[in-house]
């Protein structure tokens, strides 16, 4: 194997894991220190310059770093990253004077953001301090996107949206509110020099079977009922109520079905359980309030008397898989199940709707009514327009649609100064060295062996009679700084100087997880199979040293390794040393 080269800015990146999973990058294991200083308020903004909703995500974040997270390699559960981001969040102090000032003077362009959601508002978050003159378009009364019309209120507080919505609207923004855009022509004839289009994916699925046009009143598009439940266009269910599919959509709708009067609610869905697509958390949630899952039942149809909804009959089946993984439904011939119901939630997923951007103006349409993009730079086939979250690939998560606004922003701005839009600039990283003396490190190194920490919850006698009142009610400072201290600190990384190496092998026999080893070099397929330690994660790298003076090779498993810096303490000619890495990904100001 070749020496590794850690001057590549993606090679310490991906030791990050939790970083290198977080879409918008954010620098995890930074603002968890912070944290554990009591620094709430710079942990907060080193969250928002990624992720631009701290407290919003704190909460309803689908959390693809925790999956990544090292602790969950060492037969314990993942540190509660998103739940530490509400911490910060909850505790920050005053924070609109550190955010960026924007010029009175503005640059001349003017941009169009379709839609009010976390890619737009990324987007003007971006762009308002470099002087761009920016116009917000929604057909909703506030701003927020599918944060405010599809997240219940007892997961996301309204005034903590308002709040993380306000610090960029009041960036100056030119609000358009209750404005449905109904022509992209209409917007291209304007005087704009560029246009965002971050709509979402608005158009709920439907379920065409039996009975579907004849129960049309009791029966509603998950994500429409959301929204009627957010505006309090409705107010109240049915006793009986019926909520189909088993996304994190389904979750919600079911819970919210709980708090306007729904006594019996039952979520069915056509899928095994360990197929269903909500976060596990939200089903927990779901389950914890009493609401049964009833799988592998694929809807046959509404039963409807004298136009009336009676209820839904069900089928049954088992579920069967190829060699590749690939899921078929098999009607296992069992009886039919009818349940009884008043009212029935169809949230079985989401679809983009672009009906107001005409056919005819150059901008190609493909697959599933998606746009035809450049997936770098979410430059369409009309120079001067951009998509970004849902709106570009399809439904995703708050978190994505912010990377996408980031990046959308850099070419935004690229195109109205005439650069290429495809010169994408290189992140901005470093490696400090966290020595202070010998056997002294300016990080917290010690490995905590505490289990990761529950979150309160408001009871059920409470939160199920006021849709309001949040469930989740947040870790406390104490709670807060316990759980950062299960942090493993992976962006402190293990540099090795072989010059100063004599090969004693003393950091091998203190690593804790036998990560290093000094061998013969090789192929890499063989020399993972023949270190100390097998690294089985072919994932993650390894991290291989020049010829040392016995022509071995030092090679540490990335994978595994705790950052405890042990191997830094006990080697006798400082050939480990404990280096921070700081990954930010650039933002359109430093374009």
């Amino acid at each position: 194997m070749k020496a590794t080269n850690i001057k590549d800015p993606e090679y310490f990146h991906k030791v990050v894991d939790c970083q290198y999973a977080c879409p918008a990058h954010t620098p995890v294991p930074e603002y968890i220190r912070l944290i554990a200083a009591e620094k709430y308020t710079e942990a907060f903004m080193i969250n928002w310059e990624s992720n631009v909703f701290p407290g919003i995500l704190g909460r309803t974040c689908d959390r693809p770093c925790e999956p990544a997270c090292r602790r969950g390699r060492v037969e314990e559960e993942p540190v509660a990253i998103c739940r530490l981001k509400r911490v910060a969040a909850d505790n920050k102090g005053e924070v609109k004077h550190l955010m960026p000032k924007i010029p009175k003077e503005k640059n001349g362009k003017k941009i169009a953001l379709i839609g009010g959601g976390p890619a737009s508002l990324t987007v003007a978050r971006d762009l308002a301090p470099l002087g761009y003159e920016i116009h917000l378009y929604d057909e909703w009364k506030k701003g927020g996107g599918m944060m405010r019309t599809q997240i219940p209120a007892f997961r996301l507080p309204e005034t903590v949206l308002d709040e993380e919505v306000d610090y960029i609207l009041d960036m100056g923004i030119h609000t358009h509110f209750n404005t449905y855009v109904k022509s992209m022509k209409e917007i291209l004839e304007k005087d704009y020099d560029a246009i965002f289009v971050g709509t979402g994916a608005p158009k709920g699925r439907d379920l065409s079977i039996p009975g579907r046009e004849e129960g049309d009143e009791n029966i509603h598009i998950g994500i429409d009922f959301l929204a009627g439940v957010a505006f309090e266009h409705i107010k109240k269910v049915g006793k009986k109520v019926i909520v189909l599919g088993g996304g994190n959509t389904a979750m919600d709708c079911c819970r919210t079905s709980r708090r306007l009067g729904g006594k019996e609610v039952t979520v069915v869905v056509r899928s095994p359980f360990k197929d269903m697509k909500a976060s596990p958390w939200e089903i927990e949630d779901a389950q914890r309030e009493d609401i049964p899952i009833f799988n592998n039942m694929p809807p046959k149809e509404f039963v409807v008397e004298n136009g009336k909804l009676k209820g839904v009959l069900f089928g049954k089946v088992r579920a069967e898989y190829d060699e590749n993984g690939k899921r078929t439904l098999i009607p296992t011939d069992e009886p039919d199940v009818f349940i009884e119901c008043d009212d029935v939630m169809i949230a079985i997923g989401q679809d983009n709707a672009f009906p107001w951007i005409e056919r005819d103006i150059g901008l190609e349409l493909g697959k599933w009514d998606l746009p035809v993009l450049n997936k770098e730079t979410f430059q369409s086939t009309i120079p001067k327009v951009f998509f970004g979250g849902d709106a570009a690939f399809g439904p995703e998560n708050i978190i994505t649609a912010v990377a996408h606004g980031h990046q959308a922003a850099i070419s935004i701005h690229k195109f109205c100064q005439g650069r290429n839009v495809s010169d994408r600039p290189l992140p901005m990283t470093n490696l400090v060295s966290q020595k202070m003396g010998i056997h002294e490190w300016i990080y917290d190194s010690p490995v905590v062996d505490d289990m990761r920490y529950k979150v309160p919850h408001e009871s059920n006698a409470v939160a199920l009679k006021d849709r309001l009142v949040e469930v989740e009610l947040g870790f406390d400072e104490d709670l807060g700084f316990k759980e950062a201290q299960r942090c493993l600190n992976c962006d402190v990384q293990t540099v090795f100087n072989t010059s100063r190496c004599i090969e004693c092998d003393a950091c091998v026999d203190i690593c804790p997880t036998s990560c290093i080893t000094f061998t013969n070099n090789g192929e890499e397929e063989e020399i993972r199979v023949r270190l100390n330690a097998p690294a089985e994660n072919l994932t993650q790298d390894l991290y291989v040293s020049d010829l040392l003076p016995t022509t071995r090779v030092m090679v540490k498993d990335e994978d595994v390794c705790l950052h405890c810096g042990l191997c830094a303490e006990r080697c006798p000619t400082a050939a480990w040393d404990m280096q921070k890495y700081l990954y930010n990904v650039t933002k359109a100001e430093q374009c």
